[in-house]
């Protein structure tokens, strides 16, 4: 199995999962540099799988999350990651993060009571990336 081999020295430690966001970013930035711009996002989905294996990160695709009020079912979420059952992780293609973008995310760290999300765009410019913090 190959490995990436990324020097760990420059990784801030005030961060939340510094070290796995790390990992994460690297692997998103491998799929761009190889794929580059202009495909669907489900296309960028698979090869950011075969590179979070080919890492060695544990992940779940298409992970579903129901919306409980009151013990009662009343939606359901599907979000793209979760890695290493810490961090969401959330495709879209498109030059800039939306509001609802955004508020997606975070809804999905409430509902799973994680603290860290990335939403990351695949744009015409190569990748962009949100840190989504849910301190609650």
């Amino acid at each position: 199995m190959k490995t990436n081999s990324l020097p760990v020295k420059n990784i801030r430690t005030d961060l939340l999962h510094p070290g796995l966001s790390y990992k994460i970013i690297g692997a998103l930035f491998e799929v761009y540099n190889k794929l580059g711009p202009g495909y669907l996002e489900k296309y960028y989905q698979k090869a950011i799988a075969v590179s979070l294996k080919e890492i060695g990160l544990n992940f779940k695709e298409q992970v579903y999350a129901p919306l409980l009020f009151k013990d009662v079912k009343i939606g359901k979420c599907f979000f793209d990651f979760l890695v290493e059952d810490k961090i969401v992780l959330e495709l879209k293609t498109g030059d800039r993060f939306s509001r609802q973008d955004i508020e997606q995310i975070y809804s999905y760290l409430k509902i799973k009571k994680l603290q860290l999300g990335l939403l990351i765009n695949f744009t015409r410019h190569g990748i962009k990336s949100k840190r989504i913090l849910n301190i609650k």
